[in-house]
């Protein structure tokens, strides 16, 4: 061979080996063949909060970086405070519309849109937060959710609790019936349909709106939340007394609404990794509020905050009410029938368990 054939040889061999070497490998069956093709998810979430607004703004940035690190940035989320995209009461319907993919907010805000979601939030002198969860995932209470959401093309997911909450925050003593009789209090959901039984005025606001339409007097009470969020809102400083108990809210749930399309449009692993991230959130919320309400609690004494319990008198009005509440709530349908009857079965098969176990606990220690 002469040596023009010679390198001619050479460079075809190197041109061989070089394409060779660029050739992309076809993965063998079951290793990487669905990495290399994975698509890619970026949702928005809006929520009904004020941007890390403590334990439930920040619980909706946690469940969304909790989603995110899951995932492996397979599915992002982007976190929007209540304004940022849409008011902090529009949520569930910017979710229905698909406007934001998912949500973060609490059942009853969308009582005038769809009145049995109350009964997913909280249940005026209904069950514990513990009891909660397990009705939701053990007693039937998810499917009954997941009913009452489907026509709306919305997936709820529990994604928080507040545990029991605190009676609220009054510029005037409650000492008999008398005084709620005219009262203008911020109270959403069915608590706020009892005390519009007793003769109070109730009103529906946001939580951004709430400290200056108490220190206006637009507003005579309000309830919010416990110490830890009251606190962080300065309610102690527009209110002179905060009652108890939180017959209105022994717990209340957190939600992440999901838009049922962009569910489906997931593959398995995420949707799992959406459902599981967000029962995690609820337990990271339960364990946030108790923690910080009892440091919370402590400052608000020292600060001098008049903290009160609501008479007899009144507890035995309320609760007389809430069951005139809660059954015409449940008789307006078959579904809202289905749902109180569900929840109060397990309520009433609760009940002896936690007489001999926490309430005697909290009695003795």
């Amino acid at each position: 061979m002469n040596r023009r054939n010679l390198f001619g040889a050479a460079m075809a061999l190197l041109a061989a080996i070089g394409l060779a070497g660029c050739k992309e490998e076809t993965p063998a069956a079951g290793q990487g063949a669905t990495a290399a093709k994975a698509e890619t998810f970026h949702w928005k979430m809006v929520t009904s909060w004020p941007k890390n607004y403590p334990g439930l703004g920040t619980a909706a940035e946690r469940l969304a970086d909790r989603i995110n690190a899951m995932s492996a940035g397979r599915l992002t989320v982007k976190v929007y405070a209540a304004g940022e995209l849409v008011p902090a009461l529009e949520v569930f319907d910017a979710v229905s519309r698909g406007t934001a993919e998912m949500g973060h907010g609490t059942p009853y805000y969308w009582k005038g849109k769809v009145p049995a979601a109350q009964f997913f939030s909280s249940v005026p002198f209904g069950l514990s937060t513990l009891e909660m969860n397990a009705w939701l995932s053990k007693g039937g209470g998810q499917a009954l959710w997941d009913e009452t959401y489907a026509p709306f093309g919305v997936k709820p997911l529990s994604a928080g609790n507040t545990t029991m909450q605190m009676g609220g925050w009054y510029n005037k003593e409650i000492n008999s019936l008398d005084d709620i009789k005219g009262l203008k209090i911020r109270m959403p959901g069915l608590g706020g349909e009892v005390w519009t039984k007793l003769g109070a005025i109730t009103v529906n606001l946001p939580g951004g709106e709430i400290f200056t339409a108490l220190q206006t007097h637009v507003i005579d009470a309000t309830d919010w939340v416990s110490p830890y969020n009251d606190l962080a809102f300065g309610l102690h400083k527009a209110a002179k007394y905060y009652y108890f108990p939180g017959w209105q809210e022994p717990q209340a749930v957190v939600e992440s609404m999901v838009n049922q399309k962009a569910f489906d449009s997931l593959p398995a692993d995420l949707q799992a990794i959406v459902v599981e991230a967000a029962r995690a959130a609820t337990l990271d919320m339960m364990d946030d509020y108790v923690f910080h309400n009892a440091k919370s609690l402590a400052q608000l004494k020292e600060q001098g905050v008049t903290i009160k319990r609501f008479p007899d008198e009144v507890l035995a009005a309320m609760k007389r009410e809430s069951q005139t509440v809660l059954e015409d709530l449940a008789s307006q349908n078959d579904l809202n029938g289905r749902i109180w009857k569900s929840m109060k079965t397990f309520q009433d098969e609760a009940t002896p368990m936690g007489e001999v176990t926490e309430k005697e606990l909290y009695n003795w220690r």
